[in-house]
């Protein structure tokens, strides 16, 4: 029986802890630092998620068999590099490997020089510049922040105004650092997430998913870290997921150890299907949130399995996945992508009959208070799509708080 640490305190780190928790090799789950829902089923840590030196003296002291890495924030710090010189297992990229997600122009770079489909770019690093390029093309166009916005850092500029906004932003103003930006052509077609576990050259592959970003029904309103996931896409062919496998991921994968920097975690491939074929839209190094939340409960495969041979460089058999209709919708604070209050009172969770998985939550004197701007997914799986729709936003009813909102259209493009 082994003793798994988990890193991270959201949404995906609860589904993480919960799938491990269904283990039979599993005898005790610590997460730092964990959330008011990761509690009920781990010892939760109060350490820092990027706090790199207490966390592998924690995982030293307590005899922890495996760690398992959620945020990317965590990652990009080196918490892989660092566990793997004291000889810890841990499951998750390099430092040099999470560049993937860390650098849009790393990425890009990668791309570019391998053949693996993604939108024509340049990068830039001084206002003037960029502003000059973006005056050539036409609109909408997409400029990224190059480096970790935690999901906020891409804008999607309809005007020449909002671009120049957006760059003095990000440039002049460096509203998330120092650093560039990455100027991209606009795609246009559905957009879906492909995630695979990936052991250098060993790619497992997970059933798609689709996010909702946008804040509120229709897709309107701003961007979000997700306020919303489903599973399966039936826009998505048997053709299309296989060329974006082989073609994307499995490129990828190859790609990165051709670079000298071997991914041994989750590459998540945020991809579109233009009517110029699937092409990358982003990469990240680590599970998404919230699609996390709505696929690990159908992995049949013993997750620790799944985990520990990934991170000890071990083969894999093909995975085991039920297939069922599952949706999930985040219940967030009002106000959110902006500001928001916290510490308002939810009650009924215990009245909901599907899954819960808290992403920004706490208790005090007994109470579940909200403590963040998403705040918590709520899922259910079922045969149809129709059914797990009806019975999840009846369900959702049941849970009160006078601070939440959510969508009411996740899945609309399955329907």
């Amino acid at each position: 029986m082994s003793k798994v640490l988990v890193i991270g305190g959201g949404g995906r780190e609860h589904a993480i802890v919960d799938a491990l928790s269904r283990s039979s090799q599993v005898s005790q789950i610590y997460c730092a630092p964990g959330n008011a829902g990761i509690a009920q089923q781990a010892t939760c840590v109060p350490i820092k998620d990027t706090d790199v030196n207490a966390l592998l003296a924690f995982a030293q002291e307590n005899g922890v068999d495996l760690t398992v890495v959620g945020p990317e924030a965590a990652l990009a710090v080196g918490i892989v590099d660092a566990f793997r010189a004291a000889g810890l297992p841990i499951f998750g990229h390099t430092q040099a490997a999470t560049q993937i997600e860390s650098s849009k122009e790393f990425a890009k770079v990668i791309m570019s020089k391998y053949g693996i489909p993604t939108a024509a770019y340049e990068s830039f690093t001084q206002y003037e510049p960029a502003l000059a390029y973006v005056r050539t093309h036409s609109f909408p166009t997409v400029i990224k922040y190059d480096g970790l916005a935690a999901g906020k850092g891409v804008v999607i500029a309809q005007t020449f105004e909002e671009a120049d906004n957006t760059l003095r932003d990000m440039l002049l103003d460096a509203s998330f650092g120092e650093g560039k930006v990455v100027i991209e052509e606009y795609l246009q077609g559905p957009e879906f997430s492909f995630m695979a576990f990936v052991d250098g050259q060993r790619v497992y592959p997970m059933p798609l998913a689709q996010d909702h970003k946008r804040a509120f029904d229709g897709d309107k309103g701003p961007n979000t870290g997700g306020m919303g996931a489903y599973t399966p896409l039936p826009f998505i062919s048997d053709q299309d997921q296989q060329f974006a496998l082989k073609m994307i991921l499995q490129a990828t994968a190859d790609a990165m150890v051709a670079e000298g920097k071997p991914l041994s975690g989750v590459l998540y491939g945020g991809l579109m299907k233009t009517p110029d074929g699937i092409k990358v839209i982003e990469f990240n190094a680590r599970f998404g949130d919230p699609e996390t939340e709505i696929i690990l409960p159908l992995l049949a495969t013993d997750p620790y399995e799944v985990f520990s041979r990934v991170a000890h460089a071990q083969p894999l058999s093909p995975l085991n996945w039920r297939q069922e209709a599952t949706i999930g919708v985040v219940l967030a604070s009002k106000g959110y992508p902006g500001s928001y209050e916290k510490g308002h009172v939810i009650t009924g969770t215990e009245h909901f009959s599907g899954r819960i998985y808290h992403m920004g939550t706490r208790m005090q004197d007994g109470q579940l208070l909200t403590n963040g701007g998403r705040v918590m997914m709520c899922i259910h799986t079922a045969p149809t799509f129709a059914q797990a729709k009806t019975e999840l936003y009846n369900d959702i009813k049941n849970i009160h708080c006078d601070n939440l909102f959510y969508r009411n259209d996740i899945a609309h493009q399955a329907e």
